[in-house]
Formats: structure tokens, sequence, C-alpha cells
């Protein structure tokens, strides 16, 4: 169930797919895994997912099985490949394998409990090495037992290798050199075994677009493609990035308490506003901005003094700040922390609006 009158989430879609146009040039040869994890980041994953579509992106980074399950269910079809990589023991590994979504394998253990879901065809493997991040992925002493359990699968008609791949940390300049020797390193090492890799993929975000040597058949991004900034390095405005998402709500009342005039905007902490927004962010109203002063589980409480506010009034909490109103990467730099932890927060009880189809 949505609340259409209390908040809207306005997706340009068109923005999206510009910013998808801008990011696979950057990239090229290589090719753009947008990545939709996380609903597509709080942007809504099917309609994101058929925009990357529309916008030739063939491979999709969905992160877990029940991300990579709606894709298929919701019509995103084989010519686009869907990779997901985080997974638990529990996980439904035959249906994902007949939906021929394909799956990151960072152990043997791992590979074992794919290759014995019961699916009645091959599971796509990707194969992960450890290169110094520590998230997941063999490290170097079981790479190559990894390789020759996922070539034994082959044989028997389990499996196809059809990957490699790693993370990286973007920490400096030289770790990353170093993950990319040590990936370099890792392929050698397969192929000497007899693995054939047609897609190999290391870089995301920063790296991807710094380092020519980092970038391989294939270039992970999400924040980015929203037009969100991931973090530490170059910025998604210093790349023409624009943002996607633009939050709204609407004035529902006007009060006078302390000496002051207070709006209420009906979108708070159960709609997933972060608490430490209350003094510390603007909001946009009649484009002017104005003080949040409180945040409630229900709203918040905008100082509105010598403003004409009125009940019903638009308020943009944050959008691309082409009319002024605070942007994403404002509250994020505000709130010392990234964009995406804001966007990932909203509630998909938000009614989600999109323009630019």
């Amino acid at each position: 169930m949505s609340k259409p009158n209390r908040a809207e989430v306005l997706v340009d879609l068109a923005a999206y797919r510009r910013n998808l146009a801008a990011l696979a040039s950057a990239v090229a040869p290589a090719r753009l895994m947008a990545v939709v994890k996380s609903d597509a980041y709080g942007h809504g994953l099917l309609p994101i997912a058929r925009a990357a579509q529309d916008a030739g992106i063939t491979d999709l980074g969905a992160l877990d099985l029940e991300t990579a399950l709606g894709l298929r269910a919701g019509g995103i079809g084989h010519e686009v490949t869907v990779l997901a990589w985080l997974h638990t023991p529990q996980d439904d590994f035959a249906a994902a394998i007949e939906a021929g979504v394909g799956l990151g394998v960072s152990s043997v253990a791992e590979l074992v409990t794919i290759v014995s879901a019961g699916a009645s065809r091959p599971a796509e493997m990707h194969l992960k090495i450890d290169t110094g991040l520590h998230r997941n992925g063999a490290d170097e002493q079981d790479w190559p037992e990894l390789v020759m359990a996922g070539l034994e699968a082959e044989r028997e008609g389990t499996a196809r290798i059809s990957g490699v791949w790693t993370h990286i940390a973007e920490a400096s300049d030289a770790e990353d050199s170093a993950a990319i020797a040590r990936f370099e390193a890792a392929i050698t090492a397969a192929e000497g075994l007899g693995a054939r890799f047609e897609t190999r993929h290391l870089a995301a975000s920063a790296a991807g677009l710094a380092r020519l040597d980092s970038r391989f058949d294939l270039v992970r991004m999400g924040a980015f493609t929203f037009g969100i900034s991931p973090g530490s390095g170059v910025t998604a405005a210093e790349l023409g990035l624009v943002p996607v998402m633009t939050l709204l709500s609407r004035v529902e009342r006007v009060t006078g308490e302390r000496g002051q005039s207070l709006a209420f905007v009906p979108i708070g902490s159960g709609d997933g506003i972060l608490g430490e927004c209350a003094g510390r962010v603007d909001v946009a109203i009649g484009g002017r901005r104005y003080p949040v002063t409180t945040v409630g589980i229900d709203g918040l409480q905008v100082a509105v003094a010598g403003g004409e506010v009125v009940a019903g009034d638009q308020v943009y909490l944050f959008g691309p700040g082409a009319d002024g109103e605070p942007t994403l990467q404002e509250w994020a730099d505000t709130l010392g922390t990234i964009g995406e932890e804001i966007v990932v927060r909203l509630s998909p009880l938000i009614t989600r609006r999109y323009v630019g189809r």
C-alpha cells in the first residue's frame, strides 16, 4: 500500500539513460554493467532495469538471488546477463539456474551447493578471486582448487564457467595496482589449468573511470548511474552525471509554536528519513529554503518564519538542484554520509512516479 498523499519519489528515466550512455562511452570498449541492487538504489527495480535495457545495457548486477529472480520474473530476458554474488546456503539455486542467472562463486563449498541444486541446466558461474578487499572470493592458495572444481563441474555438465572477477578496494593507486596484478596472475593460473573465461571484470565506479588497466571486459557501476557520488574520488557532478531522483512532499499544515511558524511535512523517519536531518538540512518550498527542525516518525517540522508558506505547498526535500532545491549530495555532505545510504533507506511504500519514458 503506497502513500500517494504524503510523499513521492520522482524518477527521471531519461536522466538515467543519459547517465548510462555517458558511462558506457567512458569505459568502452569494456561493457557497462548497471548494478540494480537494493531495489535499484531505491529508484524501483523493474522500471530502472527496463530503462537500462532500452539504453542498450546487456549486463545487470543484482547482488542477491531474490533481486535476480525478480528481474527475470519481471520480463528481463536472457538477452540480458543478470549476475548475483551474495549467497547463503539456504538460497534457491535451482530456481536461479533455471532462470539463467549468473552466479558469483567464491569457494568450493559454494560451488558444490550450486551444482547439487538439481537444476535441469548447467549453472552459469563467475569464479571470484580475492585480490585484497577480503569481501569474499577465494584466497590465492584456494584458487587452484576452486578452478579445478569448476572445470570438473563443466565436464560433468552441471556448470559452465563463463566469467572471472573480483572486487578492489579503490584505497590507493598502489593498492589497486597490486590488486590488478593479483587478478591477472589468477587468470593466468586458471588458464594454465584449462579454464577459459568469456568475461573478466574487476573495476567498479571510480577505478573503472580512472584506470584503463582496470576495465578488462566489464565495469560494474551502481551509484554513478543514478547521478550519485559513491564516496571519495571524482564526483558524479564532475562527470556531468545528473541526479535521477527527486524527493517530494507537501505542507500539511502551518502552526505557530514558541514564537515561530512551523510547517508540518508528512514524511519522517518511518519513511526512511534520517533523524540526523533535524537542525542540519534544508528543504525548499516555493523556491526558498527552510531548515528542518524536527524529524518524527510520521513527519518533519520545518521553520518557515518570514515565508509565505501555506498548506498544500510543494516541498522539495532534494532533487537535481536546478531550481535551487537542495541536492542529495548536499544532504549527504551535511550528514557526513554518502548519497546511496539516504536513498536506499526510503520506504518502498512511498509512491514512485516515473517521467522521461
